[in-house]
């Protein structure tokens, strides 16, 4: 197969979004760097930029990592969090060219992204994952079998455009998607082109108030999505001297694409090390269960949390301490997650993470549990693309009302 000029057949192997080009948010205020490095800011909060500094490219925090930023318990911490989709090989490398050819304007690119897509960081395309992942943040006092609670209080689309991406042999249907020739040789940074994966590219606009991703290929009807901000790897350090790839959840969370961790919601995670080294990354505008695709519309966001130590015994734990699993809560439901390589497996994880919470949490014997579940409770498959599959269960809040807490007169 003769090349063809990397732009050329790049922009062919990308889907457009034909029916809402760039320039409707041209007055969208894209949200650069703060700072270049951590620091605390004059409200008493704390910020980290991503930076070659402050980031690792497809692996997450172990054991020997060492913290880029201190916190006490309580702190309220806010990330830059930088996606993944237009610094990667497959992409060339570089954001202001990929980004480019669907009218983006090299003003409305992040500095920070280009700074990653240009660094030295170690990054195997095949071997890493494909997450910047930002931190990590050490929380004072935290021990192996403490709890982190997080919480998340403000996730921002720092630009106004996202991209879904199909990549070869991943993917719910790998093999089947991308729909052509597939990887030819000489497929590298230089000739991203020959690896034929496809982009979906997305435009968020503001209608009546809400921001919506706009999906459009070349023939067919417009899709607009409402926007629900997340981001799908948050987690703690992994209790290894190893590198851990960052495609995988595990008991330490990571990658968990849990879409409902949107604003207002809480994680749990066990800590695995001491100072818990907490971190972010693959920062999703919206995702559906299963994303079968690969990815969601990934996109970068601002993204503050508040990160709490909860020690055994303290009331605000979900689980007795140490807990198993990571566990996510809303003002509507509480999340038991389950998770395994084989997707049977992990619903039978959910399950049981599901009937442990309602006997210790609420309460009630464990057979009653299993019946009001098979009754009430949803479970959800979070993703099948990440290796470690995760099915969620959602347990309605108003289902007990007298679990709740009585309102103050």
């Amino acid at each position: 197969m003769k090349r063809i000029a990397g732009h050329a057949a790049l922009v062919c192997m990308v889907t457009w979004a034909l029916a809402a080009p760039i320039s409707q948010a041209a007055d969208f205020k894209i949200l650069q760097p703060l700072a270049d490095k951590p620091t605390k800011l004059k409200n008493g909060s704390y910020y980290v930029p991503t930076t070659p500094q402050t980031a690792m490219w497809g692996s997450l925090p172990n054991a020997n990592t060492k913290p880029v930023l201190s916190v006490p318990s309580g702190s309220v911490v806010t990330i830059d969090t930088v996606s993944h989709e237009g610094v990667l090989e497959d992409q060339g490398k570089d954001p202001v060219k990929f980004f480019g050819q669907f009218g983006v304007k090299p003003a409305q690119v992040l500095k920070d992204a280009e700074a990653i897509a240009a660094s030295s960081l170690d990054h195997d395309f095949v071997k890493d994952g494909p997450h910047v992942v930002t931190g990590p943040v050490e929380v004072k006092g935290a021990k192996a079998g403490d709890v982190l609670m997080v919480e998340m209080l403000s996730l921002q689309p720092r630009v106004p455009y996202g991209v879904i991406s199909n990549r070869h042999g991943k993917g719910a249907l790998p093999g089947e998607f991308p729909e052509n020739k597939g990887p030819q040789p000489g497929a590298d940074t230089a000739h991203p082109e020959l690896y034929a994966n496809v982009f979906t590219f997305v435009p968020i606009r503001q209608i009546n108030g809400k921001w919506y991703g706009i999906v459009k290929g070349k023939s067919g009807p417009q899709a607009r999505i409402l926007l629900k901000p997340f981001n799908g790897t948050m987690g703690v350090a992994v209790n290894t001297q190893e590198k851990p790839n960052s495609v995988p959840p595990g008991p330490y969370a990571g990658n968990l694409d849990v879409n409902d961790l949107s604003v207002g919601a809480t994680l749990y995670i066990p800590v695995q090390v001491d100072g818990a080294l907490f971190y972010a990354a693959d920062p999703h505008f919206v995702q559906a269960d299963g994303e079968v695709a690969l990815t969601a519309v990934e996109g970068s966001l601002r993204s503050t949390y508040r990160l709490t130590l909860l020690k055994a015994g303290d009331p605000r734990l979900p689980m007795k301490a140490p807990m198993k699993n990571p566990f996510a809560e809303t003002k509507d439901y509480w999340i038991p997650i389950g998770l395994n390589t084989d997707l049977n497996e992990a619903m039978k994880d959910a399950t049981r993470q599901t009937v442990e919470f309602l006997n210790e949490k609420l309460g009630m014997d464990r057979a009653t549990a299993l019946a009001y579940a098979s009754a009430a409770v949803d479970f959800q498959v979070t993703q099948v693309v990440d290796r470690v599959k995760g099915v969620n269960a959602i347990i309605r809040k108003s289902d007990f009302i007298s679990a709740r807490k009585p309102k103050k007169k």
